[in-house]
């Protein structure tokens, strides 16, 4: 284990490694909802089985968070992110070779299983190799993996879907995985709290576990804010390019990739702007990343319903990009909360938590709800709860905001 500083040059190594395994995290995540009409098709499914091939995913990964955040604070980080790396690699294409319904639900429950060992060591292991001053753009950095692996799902999915079938898609984006395991495996694994001052760097004893982070009001405010946000997102996620399929006519490839160029751009500026912005307000006010993420979710509400209601497809696309640059100014603030309000011996067990709160009650369960209201009322009515569960998003920001001074460490 490294004890002592490490240097700058090296510090963004770690960060290149760790943003390449988080990228493919979210192609090998996104790619089914790009061939969800194909699967459908293919398999004859309806759109409450068609939902639940993406919820599954998501109780796998929030159900063994827990276990991979308590290990995480047990053992070498870095080896556990990258053998969950390797498994989620080949989960992926293991679906290239699924024939029917239950073995692609199957092997999408193992890629849940290798993506949750990585997601809840990862931020912890950034935030001991760099200060917290500047935790928030680092993170955003980190985090940009969301819309560009993302939109590179989408984009991978749509064009190997359209011209080779859905199989080549999971085959072919799970082969990088394999490679991105290396150099993840061989990263020198950090001290908890290796950037934190004296006072912060106290180590808290897991004998209570989870226990201890329900009377943290802050990280339990701001993870109910990340859930909402998480239903609306997830819902968005796995339905859009099927909403564009169907309402507005775009065939599979060019509904993914303009689906994909939209988010990917929006994706990357929004992140950016929300860890530059939110690093700039917390400096002088402790409340800043918190004011950033609820009025970046107050100007999305508006937004987002009427990319959902307009019947002009450039509209849409339009207001799409809009919203999803608001919503993504929150990804780095309200993660670097959690960061900031946690001891560095409980974080892995901090995201392992919110990871499951999150999944739980958010995209684990938005995709199956949109999809059983489809079926019933159609794709465009079941996803108008998405913009009311952003504005749920931005309500538990701005009350998060009245706790944050007294919890931050």
């Amino acid at each position: 284990m490294n004890n002592r500083p490490v240097s700058l040059r090296y510090s963004y190594y770690v960060l290149t490694v760790l943003f390449s395994a988080n990228l493919l995290n979210y192609i090998d995540r996104q790619v089914i909802y790009a061939v969800f009409p194909l699967i459908r098709d293919d398999l004859q499914l309806t759109d409450t089985a068609l939902g639940t091939l993406g919820s599954v995913f998501m109780v796998c990964y929030m159900v063994s968070a827990p276990l991979f955040g308590w290990l995480g604070d047990r053992m070498r980080r870095l080896r556990l992110a990258a053998s969950g790396l390797l498994l989620w690699s080949v989960a992926t294409g293991a679906a290239g070779f699924s024939n029917g319904y239950w073995s692609l639900l199957a092997a999408r429950t193992m890629v849940g299983l290798g993506e949750a060992s990585f997601g809840t060591v990862s931020p912890g292991v950034l935030a001991d190799y760099f200060s917290r001053a500047s935790r928030g753009k680092i993170l955003s950095l980190f985090y940009l993996a969301i819309p560009v692996g993302s939109a590179l799902g989408y984009l991978a999915g749509g064009l190997l879907g359209q011209h080779f079938g859905w199989h080549a898609a999971f085959l072919v984006v799970g082969l990088p995985g394999l490679l991105i395991a290396i150099p993840l495996w061989l990263l020198k694994e950090p001290r908890r709290g290796l950037s934190d001052g004296p006072a912060e760097s106290r180590i808290v004893s897991g004998a209570k576990g989870y226990r201890q982070f329900l009377s943290n009001r802050s990280f339990i405010i701001n993870t109910l804010s990340m859930t909402a946000m998480t239903f609306a997102l997830g819902g968005l996620a796995q339905w859009f390019p099927t909403f564009l399929y169907r309402l507005h006519g775009l065939d599979v490839a060019s509904g993914n990739v303009m689906f994909g160029l939209v988010t990917i751009v929006a994706g990357i500026s929004g992140t950016l702007a929300g860890g530059w912005i939110g690093d700039h307000f917390q400096k002088t006010n402790v409340r800043g990343y918190l004011f950033v993420s609820g009025w970046g979710f107050l100007i999305a509400v508006p937004v987002a319903f009427f990319a959902l209601t307009t019947d002009s497809a450039p509209a849409c696309l339009a207001a799409t990009f809009a919203a999803e640059f608001f919503l993504f100014l929150s990804t780095g603030p309200l993660n670097t909360i959690i960061i900031n309000v946690t001891a560095p011996s409980m974080r892995a067990m901090a995201f392992a938590l919110n990871i499951f709160v999150i999944h739980a009650l958010g995209d684990a369960i938005s995709p199956v709800i949109i999809g059983a209201l489809s079926d019933i009322s159609g794709l465009r009515s079941a996803l108008m709860i998405t913009p009311f569960a952003i504005l749920i998003a931005a309500g538990f920001s701005f009350y998060c905001a009245r706790y944050i001074a007294a919890d931050t460490l």
